[in-house]
């Protein structure tokens, strides 16, 4: 499969600053989500992320997918938790397969399910291992994943190098929506010794210095989400994080 627009634009913004930020716009619980997605653009977020863990309501998720299209220049990208999460305007799609999951149904199933409707919008898919790191989160319980312990950074490394092999150019490092801990610095280190695509490391990043900490590791992409959803004060944490996993990789 060719490199798309997308992807080749992902791989500049990397090269370019060392680290970037995909801020997470969850459709269910985001009342305005153009106004958040144009102000993270201001702030330097590389992309924006659309998706949910639960997300039924397609009529929904397109509406907001063409808000924020509407809105921002940068990147529209799905973050599907289900064969739901597939809308048509959308730039690209993380077309992922929960490599650790029990249920063939999250490693192969609903991909099979949603290629067509990927296909028929024309969205370009983002080949990308899933990989949960830890429980107790939304993603690792849907997903019925057998999730890799904290200190445990060569299970990471196994999964992520099959990734690899049979061709997926993502990994991404998952701890899970609100997670209380985040993926661990010394885990995503390993895996960047070990593997040569694109690494995304999400879940639990709440502060610069995390952000930091995981940009220093080898991550070339971080993804904040439920901090921008909690967070009264997030436009200003999330420009410091910005500024820290830059200055961490440069």
């Amino acid at each position: 499969m060719t490199v798309g627009k997308v992807e080749q634009y992902l791989a500049n913004e990397v090269k370019r600053h060392g680290t970037v930020c995909l801020p997470l716009i969850d459709s269910e619980n985001s009342t305005d989500a153009a106004s958040i997605a144009k102000k993270v653009e201001e702030l330097g977020a590389s992309a924006v992320l659309v998706g949910g863990s639960s997300a039924t309501d397609q009529f929904e998720l397109a509406k907001v997918v063409s808000d924020i299209k509407d809105s921002v220049k940068i990147p529209v990208i799905l973050f599907p938790g289900n064969v739901t999460g597939v809308s048509p305007r959308a730039d690209a799609i993380l077309f992922s397969s929960l490599l650790n999951s029990e249920d063939p149904y999250f490693i192969t199933g609903a991909q099979a399910l949603g290629a067509i409707a990927v296909k028929k919008h024309r969205i370009e898919p983002l080949p990308t291992a899933y990989i949960i790191v830890g429980e107790g989160t939304a993603a690792w319980f849907v997903g019925r994943a057998r999730g890799i312990p904290f200190h445990k950074p060569n299970l990471a490394v196994m999964y992520s190098l099959a990734a690899q092999y049979m061709g997926m150019r993502f990994v991404y490092l998952e701890a899970g929506s609100g997670a209380a801990q985040n993926v661990p610095a010394e885990m995503v280190a390993a895996v960047r010794k070990h593997y040569d695509g694109t690494l995304i490391v999400g879940g639990g990043i709440k502060t610069p210095e995390m952000a930091s900490a995981i940009a220093k590791a080898g991550a070339d992409i971080i993804v904040v989400g439920t901090m921008i959803e909690k967070d009264g004060n997030w436009q200003q944490k999330l420009s410091s994080m910005i500024s820290s996993m830059r200055q961490s990789r440069s």
